[in-house]
């Protein structure tokens, strides 16, 4: 729990929003957050690209891989899921290393790739 104080009160509110939805979503909905979440910050990132933000880009960056590896692959149960779940965490990985080569080059179009296939995936 947070010991300081948010000077913001609609950040708070929407983390406290945020919060609860997590708390009493299904795992099904727990995975569309994590791709919404992955999506959204590639689509901050590309802005922040447009408006030359290269630190802020960075960060969306950053944050967009970590809810694709800790998040996404993660949740991953290649037991169960068998050859799916290869599949998806094949992609998963190609996903990361898209937005890495986009990070390191500042690439619209690979942004712009790694957001497309988030959403088809999002979408099946």
């Amino acid at each position: 729990m947070p010991t300081m104080l948010n000077k913001n009160p609609y950040a708070a509110y929407t983390q406290s929003a945020l919060e609860t939805e997590v708390m009493v979503a299904s795992p099904h909905k727990l995975i569309l957050m994590l791709f919404d979440g992955a999506i959204q910050a590639i689509a901050n990132a590309r802005r922040f690209l447009q408006e030359k933000n290269i630190p802020e880009k960075g960060r969306m960056i950053s944050k967009a891989i970590a809810i694709v590896d800790e998040g996404l692959r993660l949740s991953l149960n290649k037991e169960v899921g068998g050859e799916l779940a290869e599949q998806l965490d094949a992609l998963y990985e190609y996903v990361s290393n898209i937005l890495l080569e986009a990070n390191l080059n500042n690439d619209d179009a690979k942004l712009e790739q790694a957001s497309r296939l988030l959403a088809e995936t999002r979408d099946a």
